[in-house]
């Protein structure tokens, strides 16, 4: 008798071991609330772990929908191996799957979202032998306008990326304007040097000075027969001497 309980107590602990751990083993990780505008998408957030491996073919994902008034769950979205849209309802062409299996991730995303899309989304993931567990509830708002938290962190994000933006602009051109400065400074002591070796190329000293005479050519004319004569070059100081030569001796005639 001892015997025959010791053996059932060790098959049921085989049992747990086996399939009571594995059951216990998914888990479905979702937003709990969001809030949406009207008339724009909304990503559905939902992942998923289990204890067994991740086989795409075997993962079965389901989405439903409970609204706010009374009334039936209705079918939102199912995988299984592919995407499967609802073919009717109000989330007819309104669902778009985003998520990835091996990456464990279970999300949808609601297109153009109505007043009527106002309840529950209910997200369930099966991964056998994973087939029991809890769900991930999702009650999403659909609201008018954004509520002043979130125009402030959008505001805080725009402000944040344009003030980012002109920080860096400024300096980008303080840099260039660095840049510039210690250029031309560069340039400034490469020419100094240069500067103070220059000289004058007009200057020139006396002693190498060299004194240009302009040479005259005079042409003597004979009244008598018309004839030219030769063409004669007169040094002007020697004209000049000249000159003075047959001044003193006109003076000499005169004494």
């Amino acid at each position: 008798m001892c015997v025959k309980g010791l053996y059932f107590l060790g098959v049921l602990c085989g049992l747990a071991a086996s399939g009571v751990l594995q059951v216990s083993g998914m888990r479905i990780y979702t937003s709990g609330e969001m809030e949406a505008v009207n008339g724009t998408d909304v990503r559905l957030k939902c992942t998923f772990q289990s204890s067994s491996p991740i086989n795409h073919n075997t993962v079965v994902i389901s989405w439903t929908f409970r609204p706010l008034k009374p009334g039936r769950e209705e079918s939102v979205f199912h995988f299984q191996q592919k995407a499967y849209p609802p073919p009717e309802g109000i989330f007819r062409k309104r669902v778009v799957w985003a998520g990835d299996i091996m990456g464990r991730d279970a999300s949808i995303i609601i297109q153009q979202v109505k007043f009527t899309y106002n309840g529950t989304y209910i997200c369930q993931v099966k991964n056998p032998p994973d087939v029991h567990g809890a769900v991930g509830e999702i009650r999403l708002r659909v609201v008018t306008t954004a509520s002043f938290s979130d125009l402030v962190l959008l505001a805080l994000a725009i402000g944040g990326g344009i003030a980012a933006v002109v920080i860096l602009l400024i300096i980008i051109l303080s840099c260039r304007r660095c840049k510039k400065k210690s250029q031309r400074e560069r340039e400034g002591n490469e020419e100094a040097p240069r500067k103070k070796e220059r000289k004058d190329p007009t200057a020139c000293h006396p002693s190498r000075a060299v004194h240009l005479y302009m040479s005259q050519t005079s042409i003597e004319i004979d009244s008598s027969d018309g004839m030219i004569s030769e063409a004669s070059t007169k040094d002007p100081s020697s004209s000049e001497s000249e000159g003075r030569s047959t001044d003193e001796e006109d003076e000499d005639d005169s004494d």
